[in-house]
């Protein structure tokens, strides 16, 4: 038999752009995207989403209006960072207080444990501790609740407190694994290991802007964390490279440059978030046929 798997990258607000790619899918195949995938995979914003769809079985349009303009304010609810950059870094303390994110999360995901997901779901997180990445599922860490899930898989560092779970300090996967389609394969074959999986991978954009390689030699903390520090750091192309490789046929990568969409993470803006959004119409005008022909057993179900 076929499963399929679908993987979300980490990438912040961003994160809007595959919501509304997905929602296309969902009103061209009239069925929820939580009935469509077998298996879901995410990272940072990407682990939000892929809880949300696979553990609550949340449709898209849902998906969305966790991030209206209400909900994002709440999410990037300032705290130390209203000095600006320099004075943040200054005193040492993350650009958002998680108060906002924790109350959008449980608006949303309540007080359901990791256990209660309507089909199998994992995400990455980094364990600072024993400096090492995490995968944290509903299968092997079901006492876990929702919301302690997503705040861990998305506890950006600079952006938001490290995250504190069964005794573990978890930061965002991001930082060594933003595109999670190789989570999504070799975990799905644990439990599919006589299935073929098909993965659908989407990212949050590519940021191509030229690095100036001379001056980055003069560069120290503030100079990087100036010139996307943070996207380098979460780039996603060898992960992407060694899905193509090992996955094949079988794998289908959904991404390009950001084109008019705002390189940083968190940028709430009316016109950023309208640009997100035709981001994800345009993927699915390139990538839409792709897509329904790798779901082709699911189409005719």
């Amino acid at each position: 038999m076929i499963k399929y798997a679908l993987s979300l990258d980490g990438g912040g607000v961003r994160c809007i752009a595959a919501l509304t790619f997905l929602n296309i899918l969902e009103k061209e195949l009239k069925r929820n995207v939580s009935d469509l995938f077998d298996y879901y995979a995410g990272t940072s914003s990407g682990g939000i989403s892929s809880i949300g769809i696979g553990s609550v079985a949340m449709n898209t349009s849902e998906m969305l209006e966790m991030w209206n303009p209400k909900n994002a304010e709440r999410i990037m609810q300032s705290d130390s960072w209203q000095g600006g950059l320099g004075l943040s870094l200054m005193r040492g303390k993350p650009k958002y207080n998680p108060a906002g994110k924790r109350e959008v999360l449980q608006d949303y995901f309540g007080g359901l444990t990791f256990r209660e997901s309507k089909k199998p779901v994992v995400v990455t997180a980094y364990d600072i501790e024993d400096r090492s990445p995490l995968l944290l599922s509903s299968y092997e860490n079901g006492n876990l609740k929702l919301v302690e899930v997503a705040e861990a898989t998305s506890a950006a560092p600079t952006f938001f407190p490290t995250a504190e779970v069964n005794g573990k300090y978890l930061i965002d996967g991001g930082v060594v694994d933003n595109n999670p389609a190789m989570n999504a394969y070799i975990e799905a074959l644990k439990i599919y290991p006589k299935d073929t999986i098909k993965v659908l991978s989407i990212g949050t954009g590519l940021n191509r802007r030229k690095i100036n390689g001379k001056a980055s030699k003069e560069w120290g903390l503030f100079g990087w964390m100036t010139h996307d520090l943070l996207g380098i750091m979460t780039e996603t192309s060898l992960q992407n490279k060694l899905a193509e490789d090992l996955i094949g046929k079988n794998y289908l990568r959904i991404n390009s440059s950001l084109g008019k969409c705002k390189r940083k993470l968190d940028d709430i803006s009316i016109k950023n978030i309208n640009n997100i959004k035709d981001m994800g119409k345009v993927w699915w005008d390139t990538f839409g046929e792709q897509t329904l022909n790798l779901l082709s057993e699911i189409r005719v179900k």
